[in-house]
């Protein structure tokens, strides 16, 4: 049961036990209605990008990967790799319906009810390789990130079957594959120039 939305919000602790603590998260934060960001999730102004830094001049390259035989690829890649450090590749090859599908699954696991989210909680959960958290490290920050995640790390097929979430393992394993094919093709690219 959900406390009331004023006594959740009433001091930091109790927004950090339900958030944290209970497994709510800022899903659940969003979900009882909140109107305002608590005070945890609001960095300080000295701590806060500016528009002085923010490089609004150029935009992140963004490369067409339709023909991976192409040189123009590679060549596109590298540069993109060594002058911004990334990069966003279109008509990669992970069709349309796996995307789709990764997004809807993700939907399916965030609107499981807390009590089942819970057991994939760094506390609860039977694999290291699989965990569900919010923010980065909410017990060490000092102002909480506005995230909610759930890690899968793939180390066999098995394991996934066996740990990872059945409400959405087929879909991740199905997205990790396509996605396997497409880092593979980078790094030789990468390696190769």
């Amino acid at each position: 049961m959900i406390a009331p939305l004023p006594k959740i919000l009433s001091n930091s602790e109790k927004v950090f036990d339900f958030v944290v603590n209970e497994g709510h998260g800022v899903k659940g934060l969003c979900d009882i209605g909140i109107q305002a960001l608590p005070k945890q999730y609001i960095q300080p102004l000295e701590e806060r990008i500016t528009a002085s830094i923010v490089r609004t001049d150029d935009s992140i390259p963004i490369i067409d990967a339709s023909n991976w035989d192409d040189p123009k690829v590679a060549d596109q890649i590298c540069e993109a790799a060594q002058n911004w450090g990334f990069f966003q590749i279109i008509n990669h090859g992970v069709s349309i319906e796996v995307l789709d599908n990764i997004k809807e699954t993700s939907h399916r696991f965030f609107n499981l009810p807390t009590k089942e989210k819970k057991k994939y909680t760094k506390e609860n959960s039977v694999s290291s390789n699989v965990r569900y958290g919010t923010s980065f490290t909410p017990e060490a920050e000092k102002t909480l990130g506005w995230r909610d995640y759930l890690s899968l790390v793939h180390i066999s097929d098995d394991e996934a079957t066996s740990f990872w979430p059945t409400s959405c393992r087929e879909e991740a394993l199905e997205y990790l594959k396509s996605c396997d094919t497409v880092i593979r093709k980078i790094l030789k690219l990468l390696m190769e120039d």
